[in-house]
């Protein structure tokens, strides 16, 4: 807290009373340290923990049309390998259970990085003069379709050159027959 404190005065900038009486009653335990091998492992590391399953292939030693047997390890007995056979609809209920339902994600930010405190981190970005790069604008799927393969899908299918106009669109449930009547009518009126 002091040398936060320290930085903050350092850029002329100050703690709230109340947020500074807030983050002293807190007990903080900073530990980090170097990674052993650099950046590269680190993410090596996250990426096998954040995207892995439940059993990897080269622990499935038989599967057949009753059983599967593969290996594990017995923490009770002091970390050895042992093998396990289980029926098939076991093994599947098992593996199952560490399918993540659905909205739930592997990985969350928390705290400043969450995405509800984006526009507080990009205050706070702006008071230290960290500039955000800005993103790319996003470009809707009929412009990505034009630049990747040069179909510009509003132009009539038939002649190249005319510009679709879109009349009607409805969802999966038709709409009534007197709506389509009404709208070919319309249709036959503007061309």
């Amino acid at each position: 807290m002091e040398g936060f404190r320290q930085l903050l005065s350092s850029q002329k900038q100050e703690l709230n009373k109340t947020l500074r009486e807030i983050l002293y009653q807190k007990s903080w335990v900073v530990y980090a340290k170097q990674p052993f091998a650099g950046p590269k492992q680190v993410i090596e590391y996250l990426g096998r923990y954040s995207h892995k399953i439940a059993i990897s292939n080269h622990r499935l030693l038989d599967v057949n049309n009753q059983t599967v047997k593969f290996t594990y390890k017995d923490y009770r007995s002091g970390g050895q390998q042992k093998v396990m056979e289980l029926s098939g609809v076991e093994f599947l209920r098992r593996f199952s259970m560490h399918i993540l339902p659905a909205g739930f994600r592997k990985i969350r930010h928390y705290g400043i990085l969450a995405s509800r405190n984006k526009p507080k981190l990009r205050t706070q970005q702006m008071q230290m003069g960290i500039i955000p790069k800005r993103q790319q604008a996003l470009i809707t799927w009929q412009q990505m379709l034009l630049q990747k393969h040069g179909i510009d899908i509003e132009k009539c299918p038939c002649c190249k050159t005319g510009v679709m106009i879109r009349l009607m669109s409805f969802e999966a449930n038709a709409p009534p027959l007197a709506l389509l009547h009404q709208a070919r009518q319309q249709a036959l009126n503007i061309a």
